[in-house]
């Protein structure tokens, strides 16, 4: 496999960090933190700039925060300045690794995204009978750092960006504990290797479609199956056989195991897709697309807290209408005309009176 080099440069180029600060600030230019990074904006990537130059640069500690819907996680949030760094490194390896990833993974890539892989979903039920539908258990807490290193090594030989990539890997918070044995492992082997990367972080995005890029091209071309779609660990694999995909998931088991990863134990089956399909926030079936009954009940309490926090003129109309807004924009990839006009029929957002 052909190597990069000559990457350092376009990493700690003042234009490469000033498009990096654009796309971190993105939905946030006017929380305390950016709007105070983007008051000094010259001052502040000039000082990164010179950090990253000198190897001096380290980054800041993480904040975290449990998220409980649609199911509980851990999220990391980085200082605002690391976000500029993690930006301004992945626009850098985009290019680099796009041409080793394969068509059928869509997350966090250019032209790709949830809706495409949705819409690839549907293509395929209307091809195959069946479907495997899998995901990787407590992926992001079990990714191996000396294998992402290792993964990263393969395309890239700039020292200086192995040092970054390195720092930004190390640096990662605990995650959730995680303590599982593979082949040849002993005791201690699981506590020794340092594991698991923040959910959260523009970096963290990126590295998983290289940590799983080895599962693509074995499903793909050793494989030779065509019907094939991930995002972040998310998976599904298309048959005509029931038997053939039960086959798949034993040899998928198999490939996983250098990676130090599991398939979860409850959320691999194999269906047919006549039934639906529960992929990302939606049910595929071959003709239509419907929401699946959680997600609009979650709507509801967030609309009914919404109701609360109007009423008590803590939350303004216009950020009403946004929240409305950004599930409508879910809602409507969807065959949910009548579903919508019902719900918004009955929603209706009043102040109290103030004494």
């Amino acid at each position: 496999m052909k190597r990069e080099g000559n990457i350092w440069p376009k990493i700690i180029n003042f234009t490469s960090l000033l498009l990096a600060a654009k796309k971190a600030q993105r939905g946030k230019r006017y929380r305390p933190e950016v709007a105070a990074f983007n008051f000094n904006l010259e001052y502040e990537l000039c000082k990164l700039q010179e950090e990253l130059s000198t190897k001096s640069y380290k980054p800041g500690l993480y904040r975290s925060f449990q998220i409980y819907e649609p199911k509980e996680r851990q999220i990391s949030a980085a200082p605002y300045r690391d976000r500029v760094v993690h930006h301004t490194l992945v626009q850098a390896l985009e290019p680099i690794f796009e041409k080793v990833f394969i068509f059928d993974s869509y997350a966090c890539r250019r032209g790709k995204g949830t809706h495409a892989a949705v819409t690839r979903c549907q293509y395929f039920t209307r091809r195959y009978k069946y479907v495997l539908k899998a995901d990787i258990q407590k992926f992001f807490p079990s990714m191996d750092h000396e294998i992402l290193k290792a993964l990263i090594v393969r395309k890239i030989k700039d020292q200086e960006l192995q040092w970054l990539i390195n720092l930004i890997i190390d640096n990662s918070n605990k995650q959730e504990e995680v303590c599982n044995y593979f082949p040849k492992d002993d005791l201690f082997t699981p506590i020794q290797r340092r594991i698991g990367i923040p959910i959260g972080n523009q970096t963290s995005q990126f590295f998983s479609n290289v940590y799983l890029n080895p599962l693509d091209h074995f499903v793909k071309d050793n494989l030779g199956i065509k019907g094939y779609i991930r995002y972040v660990d998310d998976f599904l694999v298309f048959s005509d056989s029931k038997q053939h995909l039960t086959e798949v998931r034993e040899q998928i088991k198999e490939i996983l195991v250098p990676l130090r990863l599991r398939l979860h134990p409850k959320k691999s089956t194999i269906s047919l897709v006549k039934n639906g399909i529960r992929f990302l926030g939606y049910r595929v079936f071959p003709d239509y697309k419907l929401l699946p009954k959680d997600n609009v009940r979650r709507f509801l309490r967030r609309v009914r807290k919404m109701q609360e926090e109007y009423a008590n003129h803590q939350i303004s109309f216009k950020n009403v209408h946004q929240r409305l807004m950004s599930w409508v924009g879910h809602a409507i990839n969807a065959n949910t005309y009548k579903l919508r006009e019902r719900l918004f029929g009955r929603i209706a957002f009043k102040r109290a009176v103030k004494n």
